[in-house]
């Protein structure tokens, strides 16, 4: 669509503006303003590469839902939901709205949601021509018919270059995050890591979804040559997206899913996958986007004068990032649909090297696993640093939960019960020893024993409980040595390991009594034992 009168056609949110407002433009039109404002530069194959400047990530910590009437009852307040007054939003809207008067403004209208049942119309209005480009791939177009009448439930300003007031706007920083879930509205500013955008709307999903019956989950899908669909939970770094994105199988969508009566449905129109260290070798679906126009790459590191990019150039961050449509991969469902989940896969990269790489659970060890949403970092390189780190976050995406945990667990816990779905625990991290001693997992490996699982082909096999964390651990899986699934096996120093996965056990276990007390007995016994 062409630009709009200048400031016209954003009345009704109170946005008036001297400046041209463009609505939604083509990726090609988007390209062309983000390089006449000096947002982004071409890369030699096509790609539009930005920085983000000092936020190179989330700020999780600058994130705030406005304590109202409407949601008040409902939201999980505490760490992850800070509330902020209704005032304290309203002055941060006024100024936002100020600023903006003086800006050019690139508005999209999108929607967030594959089921046309559950689907959220969302109109994002934002400074930049980059982050419209974002969103546009990010999220799903729209028919040009549905664009004509288009009334959005929910509205996005996005204000990089404005800076919030703590003193004024209740904030912690020049950074905000305020999602009002009374008025429908969310503002960010003080930041252009264009992924606030998209987790703002995850957040709010997480609220409307559970409340009308359907379970919102952060999570890969995929559907198999049978027809038969995959979850694939974890958190970053863990290999939710490089493992959804198997050639053998159909992608619905790398992230975020709901799963209703009907069935799994992306929640998204595109992909945001980690870049670092990518390689056409072990990644080459993922690869091919950051080779192509209409991709966006984020902090990726490129040569001022030849244009080709450095994936393993960690110099601006680790959080290198592309965003790409999800049409991008070839063999991605057009739909965003598919039928109720025939296995479940709960992914983690346990640095410890003490988890089985892969493992059986049962409904309610599903649960434990979900709750506790597990992973563990390696040692970092300050001083002193020296084991890994644990991080237990729930349901594996607790920064974008509005409500308590337990609803997610349970809704999760009720559907694996009527649909039958098998539930695997996957460890992509390391064996033979923690990092530092032992070695990361083989992605072949861990592939060859997913492929085994979504399969059937462990259907047969027998399995033998692990004595400390309670799960089922299969002895033989087609396409992987006996050894490797056996991880006190693969340690030198057995007495090492022992103390090493009592470690581990002892701090899922103190996790749990410490956030999930009020969780039904039989949950917590399907956990670790120490």
């Amino acid at each position: 669509m062409s630009t709009a009168q200048v400031g016209q056609g954003l009345e009704a949110h109170g946005v008036q503006t001297s400046k041209p407002v463009h609505f939604n433009l083509s990726a090609a039109s988007l390209y062309e303003h983000a390089i006449r404002r000096r947002e982004g530069q071409l890369a030699i194959d096509g790609p539009l590469v930005c920085r983000t400047g000092a936020h190179t990530g989330r700020s999780p910590n600058d994130k705030f839902v406005v304590k109202e009437p409407t949601s008040d009852a409902k939201v999980w307040w505490g760490k992850v939901n800070k509330p902020i007054d209704l005032q304290q939003f309203d002055a941060l809207r006024r100024d936002i709205i100020a600023h903006l008067k003086g800006q050019e403004l690139f508005v999209q209208d999108l929607y967030a949601g594959a089921d046309p049942e559950y689907r959220l119309p969302v109109r994002f209005i934002q400074e930049f021509a980059w982050h419209n480009l974002f969103v546009r791939n990010l999220f799903i177009v729209p028919p040009a018919a549905d664009l004509e009448n288009f009334q959005p439930r929910f509205t996005v300003m996005t204000a990089p270059t404005f800076k919030a007031d703590p003193a004024r706007h209740g904030t912690r920083s020049e950074v905000a995050i305020a999602v009002n879930l009374g008025s429908s509205e969310i503002l960010i500013c003080g930041t252009s890591y264009a992924g606030e955008n998209k987790k703002s709307i995850f957040t709010v999903l997480n609220y409307l979804l559970p409340l009308q019956g359907v379970l919102s989950m952060h999570c890969a899908a995929n559907i198999g040559a049978a027809g038969d669909t995959a979850l694939f939970f974890g958190l970053s770094g863990t290999g939710k997206t490089t493992l959804s994105s198997d050639p053998d199988r159909q992608l619905i969508g790398d992230d975020e899913h709901g799963w209703s009566d009907r069935g799994v449905f992306n929640f998204e129109g595109g992909c945001y996958a980690k870049t670092i260290r990518l390689s056409a070798e072990a990644e080459p679906q993922i690869y091919a986007t950051t080779k192509r126009f209409g991709t966006v790459l984020e902090n990726v590191v490129m040569d001022p004068a030849t244009r080709m990019l450095n994936l393993d150039d960690a110099s601006l961050t680790e959080n290198t990032r592309a965003a790409y449509p999800i049409e991008f991969i070839d063999n991605a469902v057009p739909s965003g649909s598919g039928g109720h989940p025939k296995n479940i896969v709960m992914l983690t990269a346990d640095a410890y090297g003490v988890l089985p790489p892969i493992a059986k659970l049962s409904a309610e060890g599903a649960m434990y696993h979900y709750l506790s949403g597990y992973t563990a970092k390696v040692a970092g390189t300050e001083k002193g640093v020296t084991e890994p780190s644990a991080t237990f976050s729930t349901c594996f995406g607790a920064p974008f939960l509005p409500l308590n945990p337990n609803v997610y667990a349970r809704q999760l816990g009720e559907r694996i019960a009527r649909y039958g779905s098998r539930v695997w625990l996957v460890n992509t991290g390391w064996t033979g020893g923690p990092h530092g001693v032992g070695s990361r997992m083989k992605i072949a490996h861990t592939r060859a024993m997913i492929k085994a699982a979504l399969s059937g082909a462990l259907d047969d096999v027998t399995f033998e409980r692990h004595p400390v964390f309670n799960v089922e651990v299969p002895t033989s899986c087609p396409g992987v040595l006996s050894e490797v699934l056996d991880p006190r096996g693969t340690w030198a120093d057995k007495a090492a390991y022992d103390a090493q996965a009592a470690k581990l056990a002892r701090m899922f276990v103190d996790n749990f009594k410490t956030n999930f007390s009020d969780a039904d007995p039989k949950v917590a016994a399907a956990g670790p034992t120490i």
